[in-house]
């Protein structure tokens, strides 16, 4: 790529990007216009210009608050040309939490979609503090002819700063599953540092496609799925609504994406519901020889659903069930895999396509100096907490000297509060939350994230969360909707109903359908009646699998949806209390 962390920061991008690449696309919705590489270059500077004739000096917070589309990468890079610290914020959050950031960051302005703006004016009274004076700037402006021109002194084009690779660029704050949401400071240094480390990972060019589906304020999109194309000449094309089946799917058959980022939950579901019931379907997969055949040709019909030309389908920002990723390795799936933080811009560890290994993030990239801080012996297979020091690791959290101090060791250490091992070849694993490990009556270490990948590999399970209490460990389920919808329907059944749960399910849950027919009179009590026995099957198919000292001491229905992080991680700290 020709950058040095030391020395370029997020505002070259453009001006370089565009001397190089010229009238090659850069940015474009699904089914729109591309903009060049010499557009994003013009229209960067205009915004820049346009930031400097506002009164926003080198510092000042700037708000990004929009859907994924091109406008948001030129606010992004404008905002760093004219040296000020980009504020992204997922849109996800409620009023009340963009409140609370715009005014914790003292954004002094903000670029935000009409749909979000539409949002904030349409909560309740005091769900909204805005800060005061901010400025509100339609971000669908900026790929027109630019923001609206304001007049300057002697009508001169205004100076702008000179920015320091080690300059603030980003607050990011997160939405973790252990608390409130706190800004990360990230650097021009940061970014660029880590951009080029994934370099062993990834290395894109005028040729690649990339269909961005995760949001634009998350560091894995926006340092993978924008930084890295835009500095390697790619195009980066944008769905209009949520990667829901029905948009994603045209959206993979026409553009044919080289490059696609997920989240596990993607193509678990993808997984779940298509790909295991097919399988389960052809009798000859019953017999273990004939299985790596059958499961090649399932990969193939995959790569051809997402539309034949993948070569890159990056997964990060949570665990990936094994049992999916060993069918993506035996299916010859083109997947890689890495671990990473917000606070590290995020990629810290990784393993390219076709050297990816099961429950194994893979080796440290360049610069990202890990060590795993063990209580016992050190060496292979020792597990400890996840400590990192290099250039991509951010500086601390934005006004909290505290959490900041809590972050690091005494000798420079980021303390990621995950637990890993490293094995012989010094590629790293990760367990699990350092907080969320349970320790068993016996000193074992029980980590709940590997009990609930055996609860979710039921085909009932749609997701589960295992915490600890003083009767053991305690499964939160949450049933398939289509499970929940088909024990109703039996239900209202009645006896005939029963016969059928009864084939489907078991006798027990037959038995307990005709029970709640007949005694109860909510629907939704009777079917999480009926649901119980289905529970426990589950749980005692869990326990089979699992070592004596993880298994569960018993199961609850989970009935309405887990709420997650961005990376569709369930935010733990809320559960059990809820």
């Amino acid at each position: 790529m020709g950058y040095s962390y030391d020395t370029d920061t997020l505002g070259d991008i453009a001006p370089r990007s565009a001397a190089v690449f010229g009238e090659a696309p850069a940015l474009a919705m699904a089914s729109g216009e591309a903009l060049s590489y010499r557009d994003l270059d013009r229209l960067t500077l205009q915004t820049a210009r346009f930031l400097a004739r506002m009164g926003i000096s080198k510092g000042d917070r700037v708000a990004l608050l929009s859907e994924n589309r091109p406008e948001w990468g030129i606010a992004s890079l404008g905002i760093a040309r004219a040296g000020a610290v980009a504020v992204p914020i997922l849109t996800d959050f409620t009023a009340e939490q963009i409140g609370n950031i715009l005014a914790h960051s003292g954004s002094r302005a903000a670029f935000i979609s009409a749909k979000l703006k539409k949002k904030l004016e349409a909560a309740p009274r005091g769900e909204a503090p805005l800060s005061e004076g901010l400025e509100l700037l339609a971000i669908e402006e900026l790929a027109k002819d630019g923001p609206a021109e304001r007049e300057a002194d002697g009508g001169a084009e205004p100076s702008l700063p000179r920015v320091e690779s080690g300059d603030l660029a980003a607050l990011v704050y997160t939405s973790g599953t252990t608390g409130l949401s706190k800004g990360v400071m990230l650097s021009h240094r940061n970014f660029i540092a880590d951009a080029l480390a994934c370099d062993s990972v990834i290395r894109l060019d005028g040729r690649d496609l990339l269909l961005s589906i995760l949001p634009l304020a998350h560091s894995y999109e926006y340092t993978i799925g924008f930084l890295i194309p835009m500095m390697s000449g790619a195009c980066v094309r944008y769905l209009d609504r949520p990667p829901s089946a029905s948009a994603l799917l045209p959206a993979l058959a026409s553009l044919r994406p080289t490059i696609m980022l997920s989240v596990p939950m993607v193509i678990e579901k993808v997984y779940r519901s298509s790909v295991e019931p097919a399988l389960g379907k052809i009798a000859l997969y019953k017999f273990p020889p004939l299985r790596p055949a059958l499961e090649w040709i399932a990969g193939l019909k995959l790569k051809k659903t997402f539309g034949g030309r993948m070569r890159f389908f990056g997964i990060g920002g949570a665990p990936l069930d094994p049992e999916v990723e060993r069918f993506l390795l035996r299916a010859r799936f083109p997947y890689a895999i890495g671990y990473g933080l917000t606070e590290t811009a995020p990629i810290i560890a990784a393993s390219a396509v076709g050297k990816t290994k099961v429950r194994v993030a893979g080796p440290a990239l360049a610069g990202a100096d890990i060590r795993i801080a063990a209580t016992g012996a050190a060496g292979p297979g020792a597990l400890g907490e996840i400590q990192v020091r290099g250039p991509m690791v951010g500086s601390g959290y934005y006004r909290d000297a505290k959490r900041t101090a809590e972050a690091f060791t005494r000798d420079g250490y980021f303390r990621t509060g995950d637990l890993g091992s490293f094995d012989s070849r010094r590629r790293l694993s990760v367990r699990g939350r350092l907080k969320t490990m349970i320790l068993g009556a016996s000193g074992e270490n029980i980590y709940p994230e590997e009990v609930e990948a055996v609860i979710n590999a039921s085909p009932y399970v749609a997701e589960s969360l295992v915490y600890d209490d003083e009767a053991g460990l305690r499964a939160l389920i949450q049933l398939k909707p289509e499970v929940l919808e088909e024990l109703s329907t039996y239900v209202k059944e009645g006896a005939g109903g029963a016969e059928k749960a009864a084939g489907r399910f078991g006798q027990a849950v037959g038995t307990a359908i005709r029970w709640a027919a007949q005694e109860m009179s909510s629907a939704e009590l009777y079917v999480e009646k009926a649901a119980a026995p289905l529970l426990e099957r589950v749980k005692k198919e869990a326990n089979c699998r699992l070592a004596a000292f993880s298994r569960l001491a018993s199961v609850e229905l989970q009935a309405e949806p887990f709420e997650k992080t961005p990376t569709q991680k369930i935010k733990r700290f809320l559960y059990p209390k809820k």
